[in-house]
């Protein structure tokens, strides 16, 4: 699959049914010495650190992800995963 085919499509949980973010705004974490995608890392919308001049991000390992559709990349994450990192 190339990068270009994955753009636009809605990251949806499969654990709660909630919708993550789009690939559009997210960045990807590669393993160059693998050539493979390492994360997935999706820029957190609300809260606070927004207003406070910071970025915080949600890290998607990439063994999380379920399945690529056609317009949908299914991931499963429990809610209390807490890989998230403040961003200056």
């Amino acid at each position: 699959m190339r990068l270009s085919e994955l753009m636009g499509k809605e990251i949806i949980n499969l654990y709660d049914g909630s919708r993550l973010g789009n690939l559009n705004d997210a960045d990807l974490l590669l393993d160059a010495a693998q050539g493979t995608i390492a994360a997935l890392i999706l820029p957190v919308k609300g809260g606070w650190i927004p207003l406070l001049g910071g970025r915080q991000e949600l890290i998607i390992p990439w063994d999380a992800v379920h399945k690529v559709g056609t317009e949908v990349v299914v991931v499963s994450m429990d809610p209390t995963y807490s890989r998230r990192r403040d961003k200056d």
